[in-house]
C-alpha cells in the first residue's frame, strides 16, 4: 500500500490527508479483487415481510462489492481518477423500506423486482473553519469568508431500488428486467386482494450473485458441497461457483439367461470420467443423466441389453458396459466385453469385461471402475451400483436347469464444488 512521507517542521497539506484516504481504498479494493474477483458480489441484504405483516417489506444491512473506478469526480484538491478500475464496497448499516401495491384487477397478479448498485457520493455539508492567510489571527467562516457550506464525507452505499412490473392474469406475469450496471436480487409476486406479504411471495432470484460461503468454512480443494445424482435431473451453479469437479459412472450391462446346456456369462462394467469443469456462471443449469442399468435376459425368450451413458451436459460422459456379440440365447456362454468408457474427462477409465459362464456357474459380472461387481449365483445377481455389470446364471446342480440373468447397475454422477 503506498503511503504518505511528512517531516518534522514541514506544512501539512489537504492532500496529506486525502491521499492517504485514497491510497487505503485502492489497497483495500485490490485486496477485495484479489479475493472476490471482479464480478459484483452482494452480502447480507436479507429481504423479509414486516412484523406484524403488512403490504411493506425490509431489506437488511448488508454490503455490495462491485467494478467502479478510483473516483468519478474530484476528491477535495485530488482530481478525478476515471481511467483506473477499482472494486469498491458500499455499505447500508440500515434497513430500507418498500411499500408495495397489490393489482386491482381481480385474478391477476404482478411481479416486483429488488435490483441494488454500488452508490456513492458527497454528504454531509457543514460550514467549516478557515483562517486568513493574510491574517492567521483572523477566522474565517468557510472558504475565502463566504459561509458556504462543504460536503465532509465521500460515502459508498448499496442503492436499492423497487421496480414493478406489470399486473397480468394469474401465472403470466413477468418479473421485470435487471437495469444496466444493477443486479437483480428478488422478485415479489403479490395476487389480486392480497393485504399482507409473507416469506412465501419473496424469492431470491437464481441470478443473484450472494456470497455463498466465508472463510471460515473453506477448506483446500473441493467438498465444499456435494451433490449426487442416481437419476436424471438439473445441477444449478450455486452463487459464488465458478467450477466445479465430476465423477461419472455408466450403466453396467444386463446377463443372458442360462439354458439347459450353458451357464451364461456376466454383464460389463459401465465406464468412468473424472473432470474438472471450469468457467460456469452462478445460476446456469447442467442437465444430468444417469445411464440405467442393462435388462436382464430371461427364460421365456427375453434379450439382456447393454447399460445407458451417464452425462453431466457436454461437459463429461461414460458409456454404459455392452452386450458381447458372441454370445447368444442359446449358447450365452461368453461374457459381456467391452466395458464402457469414459469420454472428455480428465481421467477417462474403462469398465470390466463380464467372465464367461463355466460348467454350471454363471461368470462374474464386470466391475465399474471404482464402482460395483458382482459375484455369480444359480439364477444371475443383479450388477452393484455404480455400473456394476450383472452376473451370469449356472444351470443348477444337475446342469439341467435354466435361470433368469439380471440386470446391470444403473450408473452415477457424482458433482463436487
Amino acid at each position: 500500500m503506498d503511503r504518505i512521507l511528512v517531516y518534522p517542521g514541514g506544512i501539512p497539506l489537504d492532500t496529506d490527508l486525502l491521499n492517504t484516504n485514497r491510497d487505503s481504498m485502492i489497497a483495500l479494493g485490490y485486496l477485495a479483487q484479489a479475493i472476490l474477483g471482479t464480478d459484483t458480489v452482494v452480502d447480507g441484504l436479507v429481504c423479509s415481510p414486516t412484523t406484524p405483516a403488512s403490504l411493506s417489506i425490509t431489506v437488511g444491512p448488508g454490503s455490495i462489492v462491485q467494478l467502479s473506478v478510483v473516483d468519478t469526480v474530484a476528491y477535495g484538491s485530488l482530481p478525478a481518477d476515471t481511467t483506473d478500475l477499482l472494486v469498491k464496497q458500499g455499505i447500508n448499516l440500515a434497513p430500507t423500506s418498500f411499500t408495495l401495491t397489490a393489482p386491482t384487477t381481480s385474478g391477476q397478479a404482478i411481479n416486483y423486482l429488488i435490483q441494488a448498485a454500488l452508490l456513492e457520493g458527497d454528504i454531509n455539508p457543514v460550514v467549516l473553519p478557515y483562517y486568513n492567510a493574510a491574517n492567521p489571527a483572523q477566522p474565517y467562516s468557510g472558504p475565502n469568508n463566504a459561509g458556504i457550506a462543504q460536503n465532509t464525507r465521500r460515502v459508498q452505499r448499496v442503492q436499492l431500488q423497487l421496480k414493478a412490473g406489470a399486473a397480468a392474469n394469474s401465472g403470466f406475469q413477468v418479473t421485470p428486467p435487471v437495469d444496466n450496471g444493477w443486479v437483480g436480487l428478488y422478485a415479489i409476486t403479490l395476487s389480486y386482494g392480497q393485504t399482507t406479504i409473507t416469506s412465501t411471495n419473496i424469492t431470491k432470484l437464481a441470478t443473484a450473485p450472494f456470497l455463498g460461503w466465508k472463510l471460515p468454512t473453506l477448506r483446500p480443494g473441493f467438498a465444499s458441497g456435494v451433490g449426487t445424482y442416481t437419476s436424471n435431473g438439473i445441477f444449478m451453479v450455486p452463487t459464488g461457483v465458478s467450477q466445479v469437479e465430476v465423477e461419472v459412472w455408466g450403466g453396467g450391462s444386463g446377463s443372458y439367461a442360462s439354458t439347459q446346456s450353458y451357464a451364461s456369462g456376466g454383464g460389463a462394467g459401465g465406464g468412468y470420467a473424472r473432470k474438472r469443469v471450469t468457467g460456469l456462471v452462478a445460476g446456469q443449469t447442467i442437465p444430468i443423466t444417469i445411464g440405467t442399468g442393462g435388462a436382464g435376459g430371461t427364460t421365456s425368450g427375453g434379450a439382456p441389453s447393454p447399460g445407458g451413458t451417464s452425462s453431466f451436459g457436454i461437459y463429461v460422459s461414460a458409456t454404459g458396459g455392452s452386450l458381447n456379440g458372441l454370445a447368444t440365447m442359446q449358447d450365452p456362454r461368453n461374457g459381456a466385453t467391452p466395458g464402457g468408457y469414459g469420454v472428455g474427462g480428465d481421467v477417462n477409465l474403462t469398465g470390466s469385461a463380464g467372465q464367461g459362464g463355466t460348467l454350471n456357474q454363471g461368470g462374474l459380472g464386470g466391475g465399474a471402475p471404482m464402482g460395483g461387481c458382482q459375484n455369480s449365483g444359480t439364477t444371475g445377481v443383479a450388477g452393484t451400483s455404480p455400473g456394476g455389470g450383472a452376473s451370469g446364471a449356472g444351470t443348477g446342480a444337475n446342469s439341467a436347469t435354466p435361470y433368469n440373468g439380471a440386470p446391470g447397475a444403473s450408473g452415477l454422477v457424482v458433482v463436487r464444488w
